[in-house]
């Protein structure tokens, strides 16, 4: 077999569908978010950022980067290696201490990633919960679909946010057996947010262990940043409760939080926890400031959700078509990949607007789209350039779409 022609006939692919992936070479301005240098070749240019998930811009925030700083001198760059051997530092604890305050449950677990902490985390309850079966919402993260798929116990798809089908699906499973109900809080594509009130009381009615992704959520939402959950007084009826550290909180990292048991089977039982390298002190130290700060960050939170209603009502204005959702994240529909990608080329290219677009499989074909979200530092200024070359692009290009 020609390997080397293979590859390149399937990225060939992607370009001719235009969802060939380009990385826009940036570099941060701390202290100066939504601000960044581009690199094009030899050539240098100063860039705003409109789709960071550092959505309360704590990546940049000197509390974090001190307590980075500080642990660096104090522990050095590296943990060590795996917490199991040798990578355990002080900091891990105190920041899983840390997050299971937040969440107000008994213990927290620390991942390199959200991504991890999912894959790890509901792989290792479905594959040793016995003849357990997992119900996951049609829309879950690839990191949930391939945690479940890696336990290889039974999965059944219940409709998107639909408590409904949930109960159906639930009382066609034998009372006796384990289940795990897996759903998001918010849903990073569409913005939208789960009815978790109402799935815990099925999962609750069913004897369900239920399983909340609240990864685009923590930071953002509820009197103490601690998500969806936390807003609607929720938190203590989920059995789980994940968290990302590289969103709203500006670091690295993924966690769940839950009662102690749950969270040293886990601990004791995960390959994705035991065998990988634990985080350096330096970020579970930053991140630990984060989430220290974020707690009480109630007028910083405030500022985030009036940027994000000043650009949607901008859109509107401008005819400019966006999904409309409850959360921070604004989509913008262009619902084709080239023309996607060509939009995003432009406001790159011409007015250092950069904003990646979001195409197939991350989305649906058909449903391709500009995610934008905006942060409490992007200003009256930067909205108004973002919609009028936006609404520039749109008109050169010709885009006939619906939102």
């Amino acid at each position: 077999m020609d390997y080397e022609g293979f590859f390149k006939e399937r990225i060939g692919g992607l370009k001719s569908e235009g969802r060939y992936r380009v990385f826009a070479d940036l570099e941060r301005h701390a202290g100066d978010f939504p601000r960044a240098t581009r690199y094009d070749g030899d050539a240098t240019r100063d860039v705003t950022v409109w789709c960071s998930n550092d959505y309360l811009a704590m990546g940049q925030h000197p509390d974090v980067t001190a307590a980075m700083k500080t642990a660096v001198d104090r522990c050095g760059a590296g943990a060590g290696g795996t917490r199991n051997i040798s990578g355990t530092n002080h900091y891990h604890v105190l920041l899983e201490r840390e997050l299971a305050d937040l969440h107000g449950k008994q213990a927290g677990l620390l991942f390199t990633s959200g991504y991890v902490s999912n894959w790890a985390a509901l792989g290792t309850l479905a594959s040793g919960l016995p003849n357990c079966v997992v119900l996951s919402d049609a829309l879950n993260h690839a990191s949930m679909i391939e945690g479940i798929r890696h336990s290889r116990a039974e999965k059944r798809i219940f409709a998107h946010n639909d408590p409904d089908d949930l109960a159906r699906q639930l009382a066609d499973i034998d009372p006796g057996r384990p289940k795990l109900v897996a759903f998001e809080s918010v849903y990073s594509m569409d913005g939208d947010i789960a009815p978790i009130a109402e799935i815990c009381e099925v999962a609750e009615r069913y004897n369900a262990m239920t399983y909340l992704d609240e990864v685009h959520a923590v930071g953002l939402y509820g009197p103490n940043g601690a998500g969806i959950a936390d807003r609607e007084g929720v938190a203590h009826r989920l059995t789980v409760i994940e968290g990302t550290l590289g969103k709203a909180f500006g670091v690295m990292g993924g966690y769940i939080a839950a009662s102690d048991a749950l969270c040293d089977f886990v601990r004791s039982y995960a390959s994705g926890f035991i065998f990988t390298t634990s985080l350096p002190p330096a970020i579970a130290a930053g991140a630990l400031a984060s989430v220290q700060h974020v707690r009480t960050a109630h007028a910083l939170r405030a500022q985030q959700r009036d940027r994000v209603e000043q650009v949607r009502r901008r859109l509107a204005a401008a005819g400019l078509p966006h999904l409309d959702n409850p959360s921070h994240i604004v989509p913008v529909m262009v619902r084709d990949a080239k023309q996607c990608k060509a939009i995003s080329d432009r406001l790159l290219g011409r007015y250092g607007i950069y904003v990646q677009p979001i195409n197939y499989p991350t989305v649906p074909r058909g449903a391709e789209r500009l995610r934008l979200t905006p942060s409490p530092l992007h200003s009256d200024a930067d909205i108004d350039a973002l919609v009028e070359a936006l609404a520039t692009v749109w008109a050169e290009l010709g885009v006939q779409c619906a939102a």
